[in-house]
């Protein structure tokens, strides 16, 4: 797939004009998910189709329907980011270049992609996570389990044709005993990727239809979009 990129600073209001309509990495694991039971099951599940109803709006706009809300621990990371990176330098042994914004050639997919770097001569993508839940943090340091973000990193891959992505949760906390950086290493799943394309593009089918529904019918109500996805 090609991709470009919009180089601005993340949380500025060109990043948050920029990812207005666009189904992005952060949120595929909202887009693929879907019911497990019921007479509705296979179908999206109500954060789905908010989320794609909310995209739809906004491609219309041009805006973030949420004005660019940005919660606390959003703001956490961006403040965080830049020492995540030095960390990652520090600890792999490379320069990173900062991202962005990563888009597809059509627009319709992004990722808010915390930079790019050389190693062996292979260029590779990383992404950074400050969480403060514990059970955030002891998933990813005592069960090394990044699954939660599985979608958004090989999402990456997907968007940059990339073969490996760092993945690095940034803990100033356990800095006294060394731990403040952990490093996960993540080889691109090109069986996993199909599936992620598979499903992002039927959850792009449901934002165009919402989009030409208001488009043609403003006072159509939420329940006659969902019967007509």
């Amino acid at each position: 797939m090609s991709y470009q990129v919009l180089n601005c600073e993340q949380g500025s209001d060109e990043w948050k004009r920029a990812r207005a309509g666009v189904i992005t990495a952060s949120m595929f694991k909202v887009a693929r998910a879907r019911l497990k039971s019921g007479p509705n099951k296979g179908d999206f599940t109500e954060a789905g189709f908010n989320y794609a109803f909310r995209l739809a709006i906004e491609r219309i706009s041009g805006e973030p329907l949420d004005e660019g809300f940005e919660t606390w621990q959003m703001r956490r990371g961006h403040e965080l980011e830049p020492r995540a990176r030095q960390e990652h330098e520090v600890s792999a042994g490379v320069i990173v270049e900062r991202a962005g914004f990563v888009f597809s050639e059509d627009f319709a997919f992004g990722a808010s992609a915390d930079g790019f770097f050389e190693e062996q001569a292979k260029r590779k993508g990383c992404e950074y996570k400050c969480l403060v839940s514990p059970e955030g943090l002891r998933n990813v340091l005592i069960e090394g389990d990044i699954s939660e973000f599985t979608d958004q990193v090989q999402g990456g891959m997907w968007l940059t044709g990339l073969d490996e992505w760092h993945f690095g949760l940034f803990c100033p906390a356990l800095a006294p005993i060394g731990r403040q950086f952990d490093l996960h290493v993540v080889k691109r799943d090109d069986n996993y990727i199909a599936a992620l394309e598979t499903d992002l593009l039927h959850f792009k089918e449901l934002v165009d239809r919402f989009e030409r529904r208001l488009r043609a019918t403003p006072s159509a109500n939420t329940e006659q979009f969902k019967a007509a996805a």
